[in-house]
């Protein structure tokens, strides 16, 4: 049954970086397919050189989503989405797993709520692995020397690179598959997610909507 789901946006700072970096990344792993490196006796084709600069704008947009992370007011707290450090943090995370886990396994998906504590700490996960990603290969762009299978920095960093990449398409899809989901579901609006409108009016009480929001859904699904 489907649900029509009322979510407080992002703040608006977080949707703007959440978008451009979205994109950027999607366009380095498109282009990554056809792309050809330059070598010694050729260039490198465009779809390298597109490749490079959507990931050195992915960089920029990495470095903004982490200054926007430590300053904003507004969203999933950082202990959320890095609980590794926590104890009560991770008794939450390991309680959220097995509830996930046992809606699974009875062949049921739990109500969406991005606040909760698998969610985010995923969420977390792949922040560090798209920063990761983006940083090896901007430093790839600057030490270079023409030769993507040269030893030294330049190969261990590229090793880096290209076994993250597989990590980064496996995030991918595995994120943007369980949004559709959830959206169809009735848990979420996509259009939530990516739209760069500004907020005219106050949010309220975004604990208190989500948490109405998620027994709304669960009482739907139980009917």
């Amino acid at each position: 049954m489907s649900v029509s789901a009322t979510v407080p946006k992002h703040a608006f700072a977080t949707r703007l970086v959440h978008a451009g970096l979205a994109l950027a990344i999607i366009l380095q792993l498109l282009t990554s397919l056809p792309m050809e490196p330059p070598e010694p006796d050729r260039a490198g084709n465009w779809y390298f050189q597109v490749h490079q600069y959507s990931g050195l704008a992915a960089f920029c947009f990495i470095f903004a989503f982490w200054l926007v992370l430590t300053l904003r007011s507004k969203g999933t707290a950082p202990g959320a989405l890095f609980p590794w450090f926590s104890r009560a943090r991770l008794t939450a995370l390991r309680t959220d797993a097995r509830r996930h886990l046992s809606a699974l396994v009875s062949r049921r998906l739990p109500p969406h709520d991005e606040h909760a504590p698998l969610p985010s700490a995923i969420h977390g996960l792949g922040l560090l692995l798209m920063s990761a990603m983006a940083l090896s290969g901007t430093i790839y762009y600057f030490i270079n020397s023409g030769d993507p299978d040269a030893g030294g920095a330049v190969g261990a960093v590229m090793f880096v690179h290209r076994t993250l990449a597989n990590l980064v398409w496996a995030y991918l899809i595995g994120h943007a598959g369980l949004a559709l989901v959830h959206h169809y579901l009735g848990d979420m609006r996509l259009g939530e997610i990516w739209s760069l409108g500004r907020d005219t009016a106050p949010q309220g009480n975004e604990s208190l909507a989500s948490g109405e929001q998620s027994a709304s859904v669960a009482a739907a699904r139980g009917r």
